[in-house]
C-alpha cells in the first residue's frame, strides 16, 4: 500500500517537472555553416572565415532558431556542384564554390522581416580564397558582429546577431539573457528569504510526508 501511495504521488509530479524545464527552452537565432559531403550536409567545424574549400565543393548557410548545432536546421533546395555551376565555366588560377542560401522561415524571422526566397550561386574566387570571401562576391552585403560572427547576408536579417529566443518566441541578446537571468534568481532569492529550498527538495520532502502518513495509516489499520 505504501509503494503504491509513492507511486501515484509521483506519477503525478512528474508533468510538473517537465513543464518546468520547457519553461526554460531557448534557442538562438544565427546563420550556420554546412559543408556537404556525398549527399548529405555536415555542420562544419570551422567558421567560414577559416573554411578554405576546394574547386567543386558545395556548402550552405541557414537562418534559423536552434538550441546547438545538434538540432540546427540544414539547408534546403538543391545541392549539386554540376547543377548549380553548370553556367560557370573552370577557368585557371581559380576555383569555383557552389553555395546555398537558405533564408528560413517565417517562424525563425526576426519580428518584423520576411525571409527572402533561398538561392543558390556559383562563386568563382581565388584559388585560396576563404569560403566567407566567395560568399561575399556573390550575395553582399555580409554583416559581421565584433567576434566575427556572421550576422547577416545579403543584408538579411537587417539587424540583430545570434540573440537568444524564449519558447515563447521573446527575443533578447545573449547579454541581455544573462542579465535578466541573474535578475531572476535575485528576486527567487529575495522571495524566500535568501535561502529558499528548490523545486526538488519541496517534491522530496513532499514524498516523505506521504509514506510517512501512509506508514501511519498503515499502522493503525493493522491495529
Amino acid at each position: 500500500m505504501i509503494r503504491r501511495f509513492a507511486v501515484l504521488f509521483l506519477a503525478a509530479l512528474l508533468p510538473l517537472s517537465a513543464g518546468a524545464g520547457q519553461a526554460h527552452a531557448a534557442g538562438y537565432r544565427y546563420w550556420s555553416f554546412w559543408e556537404r559531403d556525398g549527399s548529405a550536409w555536415t555542420y562544419a567545424t570551422v567558421g567560414p572565415s577559416l573554411a578554405r574549400p576546394a574547386d567543386g565543393d558545395v556548402q550552405g548557410f541557414r537562418f534559423s532558431v536552434s538550441e546547438d548545432s545538434g538540432d540546427a536546421a540544414k539547408p534546403r533546395g538543391a545541392a549539386g556542384f554540376d547543377t548549380i555551376c553548370a553556367r560557370t565555366p573552370a577557368k585557371d588560377g581559380t576555383k569555383r564554390v557552389a553555395l546555398v542560401i537558405d533564408f528560413g522561415t517565417p517562424a525563425d524571422a526576426p519580428s518584423g522581416e520576411k525571409p527572402p526566397a533561398g538561392r543558390t550561386a556559383c562563386a568563382q574566387v581565388a584559388e585560396d580564397a576563404t569560403t566567407a570571401e566567395a560568399l561575399a562576391s556573390v550575395a553582399e552585403p555580409l554583416r559581421y558582429d565584433s567576434n566575427a560572427l556572421l550576422c547577416a547576408i545579403a543584408g538579411y536579417p537587417a539587424k540583430g546577431c545570434g540573440e537568444q529566443v524564449a519558447a515563447g518566441g521573446k527575443e533578447s541578446s545573449p547579454a541581455e539573457s544573462a542579465e535578466t537571468a541573474g535578475t531572476a534568481e535575485e528576486a527567487s532569492a529575495q522571495d524566500d528569504g535568501g535561502s529558499g529550498p528548490s523545486v526538488g527538495l519541496i517534491a522530496g520532502a513532499a514524498v516523505v510526508a506521504v509514506l510517512g502518513a501512509a506508514a501511519v495509516w498503515q499502522v493503525r489499520r493493522r491495529a
